[in-house]
Order: C-alpha cells, then sequence, then structure tokens
C-alpha cells in the first residue's frame, strides 16, 4: 500500500494543475485517472477539441467569404472531413501527452483506474487501496440530458457525440442556447448544416449582458443559424437515421416539430460524483448534487477536499484550476486565494464573445450606480482590416470613484481582450487607468482604452 501526502482523484484542468502544484509544494502526490489519457473532458472531449474543429471551419468561412476580396483568388476549399477530424486528435494527444510528461517532470504518480474513498485517508483505485493524508476530489462534471430524452451519441448526441459525428449532417437541431450549442452550432453552420437553436428562454447565453445578448443572436442569425426561442422541447425521438423534436411555445401553448439527422442536447452539465462513496462517507452536498465546500475547499470530512465543477460556481477549466492551485497552497500550511468576482467567461465563436464581473441587470439590481463606457469595432482600424467589424466592447464603472466593476466584449479576439480589464480590476484600477493607458496601434485592443475613454468625456475614435 502506498502512501502520499496528497491523492487527487481526477485529471482534468482543476486536477492535474492541483496535483503539479502539491508537487511543486514539495508533498508526495497522486492523481486518480480512468481515462487512457490525462487532462479531462476539457482536454479530451471539451474545450481543446472544439477550439480546433472551430479554428479550422473558421479559416474555410475566410476562404469562402473573404479570401477573393483581399485579392486572394481561387476555388474555395473542399471538407475533407476526416482529415479534419485527424488533426482535432492530433491538436489532442499533443495536449494531453503534454499533462504526462509534466507529471512525469514533477515526480506525480498516475494510479491509473476510477477511484473511490473508502473511508478518511485511504483511495482505493482498482483493487489496491493507498493511502493519503489529504484527499482532491477533482472529479468535473458530465453532460446534462433533458428528462425523458435519451443520448445514443449517434444521432441525439451531447457535445462529446457532436465532436465526433461520422459525416457532416444536412440539418441539426441544437437544444439549448448556452456557450456548448452556439459554439458546436457555429462549427456544423460553416460546414453548410442546416442549424436551428431552440430555447426554453426569451435570450441566448443566460446571465450575459443584455446588449451583447440581442448583438450576438442577430450575428449569428446572419452567419445562418436559426434560433427559437421561448420553446420547450416535449420529446425527442431518434430512428435509426433520424430525430424529430417535438416543441411547445410558451407564449401560446402551441406545439411544433423539426426533424433533423442529429439533435444536440446542450442544456447545461451536472456535478459528477458518482462512485466516489461520498454520501457513505458522510461528504455533505447540495440538492443539487454538488460537494458543499468551506472558503479552503474543504468538505465535511476532515482531509477531503473538493474543487472544479464538482463544487458549487461557474463550470469553468480556468476556475478549476485557480481553484486547485489556492486548495493545494492550503495544504502546504499557505493561504490559497480565488478571487470569484473576476473570472472571466468567453464563447469562442466568431466573433468571440467574453465578459467578467458586474452586467448592468446586476449592478441595477444590487442598487449601484454606475456609468457605462461603450465602443464599437465599427471605429477600430485593425478589426475593419480584417472584416471583424462587428460587435463593441463595454466597461462598467463605479459612477462616483470610476472603479472597474465589469465588462463585456464582442468582437474579434474578445477572450484574450477580456484579461486586460481582470487584471486592472484585480489592481483595482479605474476607467482612467485604462484610459490613459498606451495602446499600440492598430490593435484590436485599442477598443477597450476607447471604452474606457468613453466612460469619462468619451472616445476618440467613436
Amino acid at each position: 500500500m502506498a502512501s502520499y501526502d496528497v491523492i487527487v482523484i481526477g485529471a482534468g484542468p482543476g486536477g492535474y494543475v492541483a496535483a503539479i502544484r502539491c508537487a511543486q509544494l514539495g508533498l508526495k502526490t497522486a492523481c486518480v485517472e480512468g481515462r487512457e489519457t490525462l487532462g479531462g473532458t476539457c482536454l479530451n472531449v471539451g474545450c481543446i477539441p472544439s477550439k480546433a474543429l472551430l479554428h479550422a471551419t473558421h479559416q474555410l468561412h475566410e476562404a469562402e467569404a473573404n479570401f477573393a476580396t483581399m485579392g486572394l483568388k481561387g476555388k474555395a476549399p473542399t471538407v475533407d472531413w476526416e482529415t479534419m477530424q485527424a488533426y482535432k486528435q492530433d491538436v489532442v494527444n499533443q495536449n494531453t501527452k503534454g499533462i504526462e510528461f509534466l507529471f512525469k517532470k514533477n515526480k506525480i504518480d498516475w494510479l491509473k483506474g476510477w477511484g473511490s474513498i473508502p473511508e478518511a485517508g485511504k483511495v482505493k483505485v482498482g483493487d489496491e487501496v493507498h493511502e493519503a493524508k489529504n484527499i482532491i476530489v477533482a472529479t468535473g462534471s458530465e453532460a446534462a440530458s433533458l428528462p425523458g430524452v435519451e443520448l445514443d451519441e449517434k444521432i441525439v448526441v451531447s457535445s462529446t457525440g457532436a465532436l465526433s459525428l461520422p459525416k457532416i449532417p444536412k440539418k441539426m437541431v441544437v437544444i439549448g442556447a448556452g456557450v456548448i450549442g452556439l459554439e458546436m452550432g457555429s462549427v456544423y453552420a460553416r460546414l453548410g448544416t442546416e442549424v436551428t437553436v431552440v430555447e426554453f428562454l426569451d435570450q441566448i447565453t443566460p446571465g450575459m449582458d443584455p446588449e451583447v445578448q440581442k448583438n450576438f443572436q442577430k450575428i449569428l442569425k446572419k452567419q445562418g443559424m436559426e434560433f427559437i426561442m421561448g420553446a420547450a422541447v416535449q420529446t425527442v425521438e431518434a430512428t435509426k437515421t433520424k430525430a424529430k423534436v417535438t416543441y411547445k411555445l410558451k407564449k401560446d401553448d402551441s406545439e411544433a416539430e423539426l426533424e433533423a439527422d442529429v439533435v444536440l442536447v446542450a442544456t447545461g452539465r451536472k456535478a459528477y460524483t458518482d462512485g466516489l462513496g461520498l454520501k457513505d462517507l458522510g461528504v455533505k452536498m447540495t440538492d443539487r448534487g454538488v460537494i458543499e465546500t468551506d472558503e479552503h475547499w474543504a468538505t465535511s470530512v476532515k482531509g477531503i477536499y473538493a474543487i472544479g465543477d464538482a463544487v458549487k460556481g461557474p463550470m469553468l477549466a480556468h476556475k478549476a484550476e485557480d481553484e486547485g492551485m489556492a486548495c493545494a497552497e492550503v495544504i502546504a500550511g499557505k493561504h490559497g486565494h480565488v478571487n470569484y468576482g473576476v473570472i472571466p467567461g468567453v464563447i469562442y465563436t466568431w466573433p468571440e464573445v467574453a465578459s467578467v464581473g458586474e452586467t448592468e441587470d446586476t449592478l441595477k439590481k444590487s442598487g449601484r450606480a454606475y456609468k457605462a463606457g461603450k465602443f464599437s469595432f465599427m471605429g477600430n482600424a485593425r478589426a475593419k482590416a480584417v472584416f471583424a467589424a462587428e460587435g463593441f466592447v463595454k466597461i462598467l464603472a463605479d459612477k462616483e470613484t470610476d472603479r472597474i466593476l465589469g465588462a463585456h466584449i464582442i468582437g474579434p479576439g474578445a477572450g484574450d481582450l477580456i484579461h486586460e480589464i481582470c487584471v486592472a480590476m484585480e489592481f483595482g484600477a479605474s476607467a482612467q487607468d485604462l484610459a490613459l493607458t498606451c495602446h499600440a496601434h492598430p490593435t484590436w485592443s485599442e477598443a477597450v482604452r476607447e471604452a474606457a475613454l468613453a466612460c469619462g468625456d468619451g472616445a476618440i475614435h467613436a
């Protein structure tokens, strides 16, 4: 029986980062993972493969829509789906092997198999039981379906199945207008699929800035995606080659049907804690099936911690990574900290959508006086040069102090641009601080500066 200072269960972004940080802090560390490769959902069947397909299909769009305008003449490329899938898999393999290398470099033992906790201080993997002074549960999440809707990962698929369809469908119905549904819907729309998104709410991307929601939906419609809003899915019936989706409109209770080659169920994710034995140990769980923790990521059972999608908060890889590092610091006797007010969210469509901090809705509800500075990418020279002038940057600042409270970007490179604002918020910067910082020209980031200027006397190029 091997003995460790820390055993991490799960090698996704939260788990592998926690393991590496524990090892860096001098703790003897092991990580349990049942997949054949490290990296969890994110690297294997989530963030990374979907970004590969988004990139490939965006290049196709550029070739079809913009090359000729730039004087790049010739036939638009044809799609070799098999080769695109191989490229996607190669990207995945490079990343997962990279984690394996990091484990070896940091002398972390990979305990191959599925783990359970028979009692505090012990982790069972297969027939072997290992001792651990501390256990970190980082088991992530799984796709949540609708009641009565069965996923076969062929015709009715989750995001996992959508990444590896045997062929490009002619028609696809996406149930759910959240991040995953819109990203994958965007991939197939660029590939020529007729994509219809069915959403229960009256707006896409719940919780996002309303102005962004409206503009984003408008842009996606222009790209060929159709939307049926305020619709409750009743049934999904699949045959060997097709599926039929029945939905009811909330406004008048009328029912309608859609036929598709593939139905993507993108109605969110739920914490995955099955088989760990947490209830038998007395680990407190919430009604929604997530593990309850204190401010130090400790569960109700001494020596057992939990992070990432298995605990409350946004199900984001980078949130899990931050918690992994902070939890490792706590176990090593140091001070671990996560600023939950500055965790950015990104949608990797084109244009990208990114946000951090407060929205106008949350500020209005809390009664906080604020000002909004907005700048359109239409006024940004670089964006116009690369056919990316749709969208805007909006910065929200305290009306009295000018301290930045949040930001919302829809436009080119939004997922990277948002981090300038994240850093500013971490330092408690004002909009004026950002406005007075020299930005290189011509860059997309100038739009961020202009939005900050708009919080004061006004943008220059608006």
